[in-house]
């Protein structure tokens, strides 16, 4: 009786085990294999639950425009779940994204900026994010992280 027990809860933590790797959300991150930034921020992504493949690039510009994001660009493009997530935008904000899925292309921080995930210290409420409408109109803010 004592082993079939032991034999349930080992069952029980191998099946969550397996129901939490499965639930982690897989992304690909388009990087510049010279770029530290770049590093830190899928080094972030991965201590926040993500599962994060990279793909090194030397034409950052073609992605970005592929993507739809030459407007609001950044260092690196990742596309998960069927949106776009370009440069530094905080976990908070991606898991914002994909729980509400609006019709936009994806998400963005444009630019490098210092208080944002991977460039330094994060500090609350005051990193601006903006969404990237599908038909080309200007980015407008989704969140303040």
């Amino acid at each position: 009786m004592k082993i079939l027990k032991q034999l349930m809860i080992f069952l029980i933590f191998v099946l969550t085990s397996i129901s939490a790797a499965q639930a982690a959300t897989a992304m690909t991150v388009y990087k510049s294999p010279t770029c530290g930034c770049c590093e830190k921020y899928v080094d972030y992504l991965r201590e926040n639950g993500f599962t994060v493949k990279t793909e090194n690039e030397s034409n950052m510009d073609a992605i970005k425009k592929n993507y739809g994001m030459s407007h609001a660009a950044s260092c690196h493009t990742a596309l998960v779940n069927g949106y776009v997530v370009e440069g530094h935008v905080p976990v908070s904000a991606i898991r914002k994204l994909l729980k509400e899925k609006p019709a936009i292309i994806g998400i963005s921080v444009p630019g490098m900026k210092m208080n944002s995930p991977g460039m330094g210290e994060m500090k609350k409420g005051t990193l601006t994010v903006y969404a990237v409408p599908k038909d080309g109109k200007d980015p407008y803010v989704f969140s303040v992280e």
